[in-house]
């Protein structure tokens, strides 16, 4: 069974009012014997005028991922990275491709 974590590796923010602006990202797949992994980053909104805004000191890891899910797109998109890496997996299982030479 694959299990997949996601995590924020950096965020890069406004200095005046801490309001995030583009979050780094990472996926990552493994088993009990094979892994794999994406890095990806994305662009956030600030806020709209009256929403809540979480002061960044109290920015959470599940926070952010929450907010990268939701702007990569939602659970399709999020199945799709996961699928890709999924079949990463499934690739160093099985090797379909191989390189090197018939001879010594």
């Amino acid at each position: 069974m694959t299990t997949f974590t996601w995590n924020i590796a950096n965020l890069e923010r406004n200095t005046a009012d801490g309001i995030v602006f583009t979050a780094h990202y990472t996926v990552n797949a493994a088993d009990d014997t094979y892994s794999s992994g994406a890095y990806g980053s994305i662009g956030l909104e600030a806020p709209a005028e009256g929403d809540t805004v979480i002061p960044f000191a109290d920015l959470t890891s599940d926070v952010v991922v929450g907010w990268v899910k939701e702007k990569l797109g939602g659970d399709e998109k999020i199945a799709e990275i996961e699928a890709a890496l999924q079949a990463q997996i499934d690739e160093q299982r099985t090797p379909t491709k191989a390189t090197g030479l018939p001879w010594s």
